[in-house]
């Protein structure tokens, strides 16, 4: 296996949900709450803190502005250690037949983090980035997904090409999508293990991304636009596999028959 980089930093987690994900996964160190906040929401938070053993410091907005790195954090933020990257192997053995996302350069924080809260709501069992031009883990991606990256193992990588080859030699069929792909999304398969590669904003795949993809899909367009914004792209695809691989599994279940043929 081919070395990867595996330490980064979520720091801060804050507003509302996000923070109350954060403790009920227990994934925090303390929680800051506005001097003089007293809602029902961050009350129901303290208490949870409380039950879970989690310190909580009321203090003036401004130290929760600059711990959150922004003044929009709806007054309680959660300070988080360190989020470490999971190696890409460790993907590989969530489950027998993986489904996996991979994005080929996604820079937006907010369609990262808003892709990880898709991917965990559609059970998906990892995500996969780059390390050079590309949003890696940071606050803005934790308040963007409410709480899901908690609940999503994230693999960076050095080489996204490498990655997919090392995917595809572990049995994983590995699905591109963009515009002008010659096959439907619905077209494809998703009960086996999988791995959904999706775009950055505006640019698409990159070459060798695509040649390295088994197939390549678009999402048929019906109105006047030209494209999804990647973030809906992945929601799109997604749901279809979760839609085929539940199919499958409740197949599997009455007939008490096997899963699919391998790749």
């Amino acid at each position: 296996m081919v070395k990867r980089e595996s330490n980064s930093e979520t720091g801060a987690v804050y507003g509302i949900n996000a923070v109350a994900e954060a403790v009920r996964a227990q994934h925090v160190e303390h929680v800051m709450i506005t001097q003089g906040q007293h809602s029902r929401r961050v009350q129901e938070i303290i208490d949870a803190c409380r039950k879970a053993g989690i310190s909580v410091r009321f203090a003036p907005r401004a130290a929760l502005d600059r711990a959150a790195g922004t003044a929009h954090h709806q007054d309680i933020v959660a300070v988080c250690p360190t989020r470490r990257y999971d190696d890409l192997e460790s993907l590989l053995h969530v489950r027998e037949k993986p489904l996996l996302v991979v994005l080929d350069g996604v820079e937006d924080p907010r369609n990262l983090g808003a892709v990880v809260r898709t991917a965990v709501a559609a059970g998906a069992d990892g995500l996969v980035i780059p390390e050079r031009r590309a949003a890696g883990l940071t606050s803005t991606v934790a308040h963007a997904a409410a709480g899901a990256l908690e609940h999503l193992k994230v693999a960076r990588v050095t080489n996204l090409v490498r990655s997919l080859l090392e995917l595809k030699e572990h049995g994983l069929w590995v699905y591109g999508f963009e515009a002008a792909g010659p096959k439907s999304y619905l077209e494809l398969d998703y009960c086996g293990g999988c791995v959904l590669v999706l775009g950055g904003e505006g640019r698409g795949l990159h070459r060798l991304v695509r040649e390295a993809c088994d197939l390549v899909a678009q999402i048929p367009l019906y109105g006047p636009v030209q494209s999804l914004n990647v973030s809906v792209a992945a929601a799109v695809v997604l749901y279809e596999a979760a839609r085929q691989r539940q199919r499958a599994a409740d197949s599997r279940h009455h007939t008490g028959g096997g899963g699919t043929a391998a790749r």
